[in-house]
């Protein structure tokens, strides 16, 4: 199949290593260090004491890169926008996209959005530039599981997880999701298609949306913030906010707020990604995870209270890294 991972990041490096060390015909759209990296030395993965190393076609222009089957969209939710105009460049008859960013995505009210079908959310799609330049009928929706990191420019290392379930995104089980999901599932991860995507992004959500900020605004592992009574209890009050948000659009949350902070607390002294971005100096994923479900909110007419505080202190953060960014 010919793939192009867009963004050979963490999790789109290990992507493309997975599927083009099973032949798949592989390019990525990357930039800087890491695309210098990948053209001179291919892309490296460490995983479980192995080394596998791949060399894919890397570029920075998706038109050099022409039509693909399978466009990955692997770049942070806060940067599609910036890049998404480019993006049909790389589409043919029956190219599909595979989204995979965190938080509510832009096609959150597409296909089966329920009462409130067709709605536009501002804070992840200023603009409703992302709608206008990526047909949501290419879409395949995915909610990502494993975590790794960029170790070095063109080297990732995998830490754990690999599962990234997949769906349509009105739910039904089509002929191309069947072939997205055999892929990554012969590529070695766990892919499978479930019946309730949407159920499934608020799962993953409530973690990040409360773990993610408070470890960015105080330097602290998800051991530590678990283990810290003030910051467990804030993380919790986040959690039950968002939980209202959730089950006025019909989400019914299948574990308690006690069992997903023992689950975070269970990870350990384990940075989170909104951490490890802080410490790179790198933008954060602050809107997708915090200020679409504050979104979310109004809509419903709820008061999010503990999330709009938290989020204004992370927006903060935010603005001083894009300050320093332009010094």
């Amino acid at each position: 199949m010919k793939i192009c991972i867009v963004g050979a990041g963490a999790i789109g490096g290990l992507m493309a290593v997975k599927l083009g060390s099973r032949g798949h015909d592989v390019s990525v759209v990357a930039r800087g260090a890491q695309l210098a990296a990948i053209r001179a030395s291919g892309l490296t993965l460490l995983e479980a004491g192995a080394e596998t190393k791949v060399h894919v076609r890397a570029s920075a222009d998706m038109a050099e890169i022409g039509a693909q089957e399978l466009v990955v969209l692997g770049v942070k939710a806060h940067q599609v926008s910036a890049l998404v105009a480019d993006l049909p460049q790389l589409f043919g008859p029956e190219t599909m996209v595979l989204t995979a960013q965190n938080g509510i995505p832009w096609w959150y009210f597409s296909k089966g959005g329920g009462a409130l079908q067709g709605s536009h959310l501002e804070s992840v799609d200023p603009g409703g530039r992302i709608a206008a330049h990526l047909p949501v009928a290419r879409v395949i929706g995915s909610v990502v599981y494993p975590a790794a990191e960029v170790v070095a420019p063109g080297i990732i290392r995998h830490i754990e997880g690999n599962r990234l379930s997949l769906a349509e995104i009105d739910n039904r089980e089509t002929p191309r999701l069947v072939v997205v999901s055999e892929t990554l599932r012969d590529a070695g991860f766990k892919a499978p298609m479930v019946s309730d995507i949407r159920t499934e992004i608020w799962t993953k959500l409530w973690g990040n949306l409360s773990f993610n900020p408070i470890s960015a605004l105080t330097g602290t592992t998800l051991a530590g913030l678990c283990h810290y009574p003030l910051t467990r209890a804030l993380a919790a009050a986040m959690m039950a906010e968002a939980q209202s948000v959730g089950e006025a659009l019909g989400i019914r949350f299948r574990i308690s707020i006690e069992k997903r902070l023992a689950g975070g607390e269970a990870v350990g002294e384990h940075k989170t990604s909104m951490l490890q971005d802080v410490e790179a100096g790198r933008v954060l994923e602050v809107d997708a995870l915090l200020g679409s479900v504050i979104e979310l909110g109004r809509l419903t007419a709820l008061a999010t209270p503990h999330l709009d505080a938290v989020y204004a202190l992370t927006k903060l953060l935010n603005a001083r890294i894009q300050q320093a960014q332009a010094r």
